[in-house]
């Protein structure tokens, strides 16, 4: 990755420039962070550990739970470091690569959600042929492709973003590197890179939005034509917590990238929603609210304790 610039270091200006209010912030995302590395690590030892858990639906989750270990350390680490130090700065490069590894693990993750409500629909509708339609081998191509598809989106927003220059202007207003963030530093032309960048936010965020409202639709089409009470809410508890955490990550990432870049609080609480929060509140929601996954932590406990 060659040097564009002017400007071979990015300021990040983060949540606050009172040190008093450093020291607190840096202990919240500390504990934060560590609670998002224990509970996605729980919930993916779990997973492997019981053989009732080895089903499409917890082999998805638990790719969900590795994409929130990856997505929450590429920004939380340095958002740490920065509140301890008096510099705040990272490197073009390193804001670049940033850019690249968010990219790269919340499109991921925006594929896996569709991918996983595809799989509610499926266990709905036709709960029968479930295991059939829904093999180990299609489950690694709907995995493997979201990974693919979102990595090479990351690939092509940051190769025209290569292109850009960076003159004079240092300070990012923001915690973390990413797209938007960057466009009022360069002082070059961004119309490429912000095209790029909105062409694969409607083909890839809203694209999966849609397959997962869809897949919604269907699903409650079909709850509703179960006859008994206790049915419908059988068939709703199984993908409730699903569509909580796609409400927290689309929530948040789509109203953050619909702003305009500010660096407003409103701005900054959206992006840290969706990179910070959501990851330590998924396995928390899978935890809590699935009698399946609460069942194997006891069968565990009570097998190695």
């Amino acid at each position: 990755m060659r040097n564009h610039s002017v400007v071979s270091v990015f300021i990040l200006l983060g949540l606050s420039a009172d040190p008093q209010i450093q020291a607190l912030l840096f202990v919240l995302f500390l504990v934060i962070y560590l609670l998002t590395l224990m509970g996605n690590l729980m919930l993916l030892l779990v997973i492997r550990a019981d053989s009732h858990l080895h089903t499409p639906m917890y082999f998805f989750l638990g790719q969900l739970s590795l994409l929130d270990l990856c997505h929450s350390s590429v920004t939380v680490p340095k958002l740490l470091e920065n509140l301890l130090s008096e510099k705040k700065t990272i490197s073009v490069e390193g804001c670049l690569a940033q850019v690249f590894f968010v990219f790269a693990t919340g499109g991921t993750e925006s594929c896996l959600l569709a991918v996983m409500a595809y799989d509610r629909y499926v266990a709905i509708s036709s709960p029968l042929l479930y295991g059939q339609m829904m093999n180990r081998q299609l489950c690694m191509g709907l995995v493997w492709g979201s990974w693919s598809l979102a990595f090479l989106d990351a690939l092509i927003n940051i190769l025209v973003a290569l292109n850009l220059d960076f003159c004079e202007a240092q300070n990012i207003h923001h915690f973390s590197c990413e797209l938007p963030s960057l466009y009022p530093l360069s002082c070059s032309d961004v119309s490429a890179s912000f095209t790029a960048l909105l062409c694969s936010s409607l083909l890839h965020f809203f694209g999966n939005f849609l397959l997962i409202f869809f897949s919604y639709v269907r699903i409650l089409s079909t709850i509703l034509r179960i006859s008994s009470t206790t049915g419908r809410s059988k068939a709703f508890s199984t993908c409730s917590s699903h569509l909580i955490a796609v409400i927290f990550f689309y929530g948040s990432g789509l109203l953050r990238y619909l702003m305009p870049n500010s660096g407003s609080t409103q701005e900054l609480i959206f992006s840290l929603q969706y990179s910070v929060v959501t990851p330590m509140l998924n396995p928390l929601i899978y935890s809590l609210k699935n009698k399946e996954v609460k069942a194997a932590v006891r069968r565990i406990l009570r097998k190695y304790v």
